[in-house]
């Protein structure tokens, strides 16, 4: 698992949204970007910089996975059949501390890395560390006995910034979760709105 060094909320600030719909995020307070000039930087962007914007700011969303690996979920996504920037977005929520994030079991997407890696979960009964493991539709993802009564997992649980999407179903009292359906880009709840079809144009130049 690859550590991430940079404050997560820097993110925030340079793209100018609120990425992970938090309350704490520093664009709620300032709307611009970071440093001496960036309430002055308003200049039109480059198609290339619009595409990179929109890759980074994917790519950041969940928990600033590496370039490597995010480059390999493109080169999967133009594999499969069907539209490439809605298979990105599909292999992308099938991330296991993805599934655990949307399921509400912990807050955000970086403690969702952690809360896998820890070794807090398991799948169809077998307990998973990786949070890159790819989940299927069908798979049950639960919680061990053990970490149910954790303080971040209650807490996570009852929060009321946001609700579990449709594709999965959850169940708090047993903190279980399946994911029914992959799903595509308008199912999915980001606070803000994403262009994975950018992200394929900023790859396959």
């Amino acid at each position: 698992m690859s550590k991430r060094v940079t404050a997560k909320h820097k993110l925030d600030r340079r793209m100018g949204q609120n990425i992970w719909g938090r309350p704490k995020s520093p664009v709620n307070r300032r709307e611009y970007g970071p440093g001496q000039h960036g309430q002055r930087r308003k200049g039109k962007m480059s198609d290339f910089g619009t595409q990179l914007r929109a890759k980074q700011k994917l790519k950041g969303y969940y928990a600033n996975i590496t370039e490597k690996q995010f480059r390999r979920y493109y080169g999967e996504a133009i594999r499969m059949k069907g539209d490439s920037g809605e298979n990105l977005i599909g292999l992308l929520e099938r991330r296991l501390d993805a599934v655990v994030y949307r399921s509400k079991f912990v807050p955000t997407p970086f403690a969702a890395r952690q809360f896998v890696n820890h070794g807090h979960v398991k799948v169809n009964g077998r307990r998973v560390n990786i949070p890159s493991f790819l989940v299927k539709a069908g798979d049950v993802v639960e919680v061990k006995d053990a970490s149910k009564q954790l303080e971040i997992v209650v807490v996570a649980s009852q929060l009321a910034e946001r609700d579990v999407p449709d594709y999965i179903e959850v169940d708090h009292s047993k903190m279980t979760a399946r994911l029914t359906r992959v799903p595509g880009l308008s199912e999915v709840p980001y606070p803000v709105q994403m262009e994975p079809n950018l992200v394929v144009e900023f790859y396959s130049r």
